[in-house]
């Protein structure tokens, strides 16, 4: 009964849009010391999903992503890697073969990604081919419609079915929050996604504007904390799309510790979907270690 009072949206807290948006701000003005900034710089590194996700992706782009991932932080070895890379299902198993025991998870995204419209029954076989080739994480969008239409009901039992096919892969539940038009409706479904069984919830597909902004994450946040708070279990969080500097980078990992709490400032419990984040991430610790500013050409795009 606990889990199901939720899907009345009344039973969400209602968010402060005004205080949000102030708070979001305030996270930017923090000032970060050399030490701390390099510190920062490498953690945002071991937090990145790279990804592809494009309709012409091929075998050699995958292959590339994937050495990208191993070796983008071969000039300055010491380096972290990225966290993950993120393939479509028919990807996995090549994925795997081409990280072998770097360490490097692969993520999916399933469900009948980006739109979320397809029958259940044809989202789990995703979610099976996905976990099949090996899997270690699946990016599940929600049936975006139909948490449009007010059908929490039917969004709150298809992610548990989702983390039920996962075994023992970790879920991520994306709210494409671009599209939900309110903080209230942000936090609304969070509170669904977390009490469903998502191990992260994330912002966005990558596919519509906006995608990730600080307000937003710091919403989903605040859903996370409750929850912390409530039942003592953490959820992960991952905010994905339009976070292309170091410097904003920096401001949400700020944002994720004073609300959530060190405890959270792992890629265990927080990832970045922003692949062009890592070229200027390595861009300024390259000029943190030797001073000069490396051009953007010296960086694979891929």
């Amino acid at each position: 009964m606990k889990k199901k009072s939720v899907i009345d949206s009344s039973n969400s807290p209602k968010v402060d849009q005004v205080g949000i948006v102030e708070r979001a701000a305030r996270f930017t003005k923090r000032s970060i010391k050399k030490e701390a900034k390099m510190q920062g710089l490498k953690m945002v590194l071991n937090m990145i999903d790279l990804t592809t996700l494009e309709g012409m992706d091929t075998e050699g782009k995958v292959k590339q992503m994937c050495y990208k991932a191993e070796h983008l932080h071969d000039e300055l070895p010491g380096l972290p890697t990225v966290a993950a890379v993120c393939v479509y299902p028919n990807y996995v198993g090549l994925a795997k073969k081409y990280l072998g025991t770097s360490g490097i998870k692969v993520a999916s995204v399933a469900t009948a990604f980006p739109s979320g419209n397809s029958s259940r029954a044809i989202k789990l076989r995703d979610v099976k081919m996905a976990v099949d080739q090996g899997a270690d994480e699946i990016d599940m969008v929600i049936s975006r419609g139909k948490f449009h239409q007010g059908e929490y009901q039917f969004v709150f039992d298809e992610i548990a079915a989702v983390k039920e096919a996962c075994k023992n892969a970790r879920l991520k539940v994306i709210l494409e929050t671009g599209e939900l038009g309110t903080f209230d409706k942000v936090r609304h479904a969070s509170d669904i996604a977390i009490l469903a069984g998502a191990d992260f919830i994330k912002t966005s597909t990558g596919k519509i504007k906006p995608a990730a902004t600080m307000p937003v994450t710091l919403v989903m946040l605040e859903a996370i904390r409750d929850h912390y708070y409530q039942t003592g279990n953490m959820v992960g969080m991952k905010p994905a799309g339009g976070i292309s500097t170091s410097k904003l980078a920096l401001h949400y990992l700020i944002m994720v510790k004073e609300t959530l709490g060190e405890e959270w400032l792992s890629n265990e419990w927080f990832r970045f979907g922003a692949s062009s984040l890592a070229n200027d991430v390595l861009m300024q610790i390259v000029k943190q270690e030797t001073g000069i500013y490396q051009s953007s050409d010296y960086f694979s795009i891929d």
